[in-house]
């Protein structure tokens, strides 16, 4: 059983609403470091704010790459990738361009997972010699079984460090224990997943990471940290 320090360490807390106001994201950012969540996630335009503000805090800067389809070309996902680790971002959440692997077109996708990760990692050395962690979002809601079990494939030869299941605006789900299970299977404990998308209560939280998953993704992090409470779940599991 977790403490609930330990249990807010395993959120990423994200805010990704494109009306937000500058007073929003600082509000947001205050709140992540109140709960030391594992990091904050906001859009490329608010990393420079976001590393300001969590300096010489133990949340950590995320954005997302090429989000929230995954579909523009490689070249704009490379340059978003080293763009983000130059203006502070420590951990990338790439979207894989799903239409491509649909679509069969499986050397695509390998090819600009691979160059994606490799700029990342290369430009966080060139910065300040920290590398950056790549977390690569495949979208499982809008996956076949064969398509799951070849992204994670694509996503362990890249190099990146952790798979998430999902953008959280694919609908038909998000993060479900099957998946989790699924990706696991294949990947065994050599890389993080991160299950992402309709986490809305302490059990569903409880039980993906009992599944399999190192780290959450989610909007509803503070009340979720709020809602847990390691007693109440000790006595509910006798």
């Amino acid at each position: 059983m977790y403490t609930r320090e330990q249990f807010s360490k395993l959120i990423d807390n994200t805010y990704l609403k494109s009306s937000a106001t500058k007073e929003e994201m600082i509000r947001f950012l205050e709140d992540a470091k109140r709960h030391h969540f594992a990091a904050a996630v906001v859009f490329p335009y608010w990393v420079p704010l976001a590393v300001r503000l969590l300096q010489d805090t133990d949340v950590k800067v995320c954005t997302p790459i090429g989000f929230p389809y995954g579909t523009v070309t490689r070249s704009t996902k490379v340059y978003e990738a080293r763009n983000a680790v130059s203006n502070g971002a420590e951990e990338l959440d790439v979207v894989m361009n799903v239409a491509a692997l649909k679509s069969g077109d499986i050397e695509y996708v390998q090819r600009e997972m691979s160059e994606i990760v490799s700029a990342a990692q290369l430009s966080g050395l060139t910065e300040d010699s920290k590398r950056t962690l790549i977390k690569i979002i495949i979208e499982t809601p809008v996956l076949t079984r064969e398509e799951k079990i070849t992204a994670c494939e694509i996503v362990r030869d890249s190099g990146a460090d952790f798979i998430k299941t999902s953008t959280g605006t694919a609908g038909n789900g998000g993060a479900l224990l099957e998946d989790i299970h699924l990706i696991r299977t294949i990947l065994g404990p050599t890389v993080g997943v991160k299950a992402a998308g309709g986490i809305r209560t302490v059990e569903h939280a409880m039980d993906l990471l009992d599944a399999g998953a190192n780290r959450l993704g989610t909007s509803t992090g503070i009340q979720l940290v709020e809602m847990y409470n390691p007693e109440e779940l000790l006595r509910t599991a006798q």
